[in-house]
């Protein structure tokens, strides 16, 4: 009796995976975030984006977007005084007159998407900066750094619901993906096969 095998979307560490002693499914949201994404360039006319990480340890999260659009990738450098307080933010790379996609997993307060976003626009030249971030916690003043912030727009999966609508806030959802991966784990079907 029991959990005979885990599905997840977006780990914070693919490491969590080994705390598990059954079989786990790490889905990755960029099977709803680059249809959306290909729309989106598609309809606004989009020519010059860059895809981001809000820090700089998010290489690996972005690499997959930065080839499937055959884009430069950029970083932010973040120094923290104290938890959820950024003391300072550079950019690695160079956004002028670029798009910026930000990738990122998890979303609480809001302050270094949105301090980003304006770092972008405000001094370096960027067009506009989209984020495309996997779970919205919103927590706190996250609605009210959104919404006062440069960012054009952020776009989130419903794997938390959200508890507040905005006008710069696109939800999408995760369901159909995961719908498929339990129809092919009960028809013994690879879940990759989904994603390829």
């Amino acid at each position: 009796a029991g959990a005979t095998r885990v599905i997840t979307i977006d780990l914070h560490a693919d490491q969590i995976q080994g705390f598990f002693d059954i079989p786990v499914d790490a889905l990755k949201s960029s099977f709803v975030f680059i249809p959306y994404l290909e729309k989106l360039i598609e309809e606004k006319k989009i020519e010059d984006i860059i895809i981001g990480s809000p820090d700089e340890g998010g290489g690996k999260r972005i690499k997959p977007y930065s080839k499937h659009f055959s884009s430069k990738m950029i970083f932010m450098y973040k120094e923290r005084g104290e938890a959820n307080k950024i003391d300072t933010m550079e950019l690695i790379g160079n956004v002028r007159n670029k798009d910026v996609i930000f990738i990122d997993d998890i979303i609480d307060t809001a302050g270094t998407i949105t301090k980003a976003a304006d770092i972008l626009i405000e001094q370096k030249g960027a067009r506009s900066v989209r984020a495309c971030v996997t779970h919205a916690v919103l927590s706190g003043p996250a609605f009210e750094r959104i919404e006062n912030s440069k960012l054009n727009e952020l776009i989130v999966t419903n794997t938390i619901p959200l508890q507040y609508n905005s006008d710069k806030i696109k939800v999408l959802s995760v369901a159909d993906m995961i719908t498929k991966s339990i129809y092919k784990m009960h028809t013994n079907e690879s879940i990759s096969s989904l994603f390829n």
